[in-house]
């Protein structure tokens, strides 16, 4: 596997992302995460998108972190919010979210970000096994879902 950085409107950036708003949508039965995103809110050095390819140059995972800093929506100063981590079907299972996940932490380190930041929800327990294992603890809600009793934060410090 390799990783690559990308735009978030890369196309194979937009293919991933449209499986993980579909199996959002499974999951959840809501039509994906609502949340407003912009290729721009991915642009270094306020944030990166990153692709993991396979030997075959396929793209088979995803994630990105973008700047946040203190707002109406909960955030705090410092925040580095990830977003769109997934890992296609048959790839799962073989440590590449936490190779992104990773991966990502270093790169907002690296920008000056303090803290991480991720909401994920309760229909996703590989998800929460995945953070709260690489040290990521529930934190107060932000967010577009900061409502809704499913959703779920967490954050770890940088």
């Amino acid at each position: 596997m390799h990783i690559r950085r990308v735009s978030f409107d890369h196309p194979d950036a937009t293919k991933l992302s449209d499986q993980v708003q579909a199996e959002y949508h499974v999951r959840y039965g809501d039509g994906g995460d609502a949340t407003v995103l912009a290729a721009s809110d991915f642009a270094p050095p306020n944030g990166t998108y990153l692709l993991a390819y396979d030997e075959h140059d396929s793209p088979v995972a995803s994630g990105g972190w973008r700047t946040q800093d203190a707002n109406d929506e909960g955030n705090l100063d410092g925040d580095a919010e990830i977003k769109r981590m997934y890992v296609v079907d048959g790839m799962r299972g073989r440590g590449l979210a936490r190779r992104i996940l990773a991966a990502l932490e270093e790169d907002a380190r690296a920008a000056g970000r303090t803290r991480m930041v991720l909401e994920t929800g309760t229909e996703q327990p590989e998800a929460i096994a995945l953070y709260t294992s690489s040290g990521y603890e529930p934190c107060g809600k932000f967010g577009y879902y900061r409502h809704h009793e499913s959703s779920r934060c967490f954050a770890k410090g940088l």
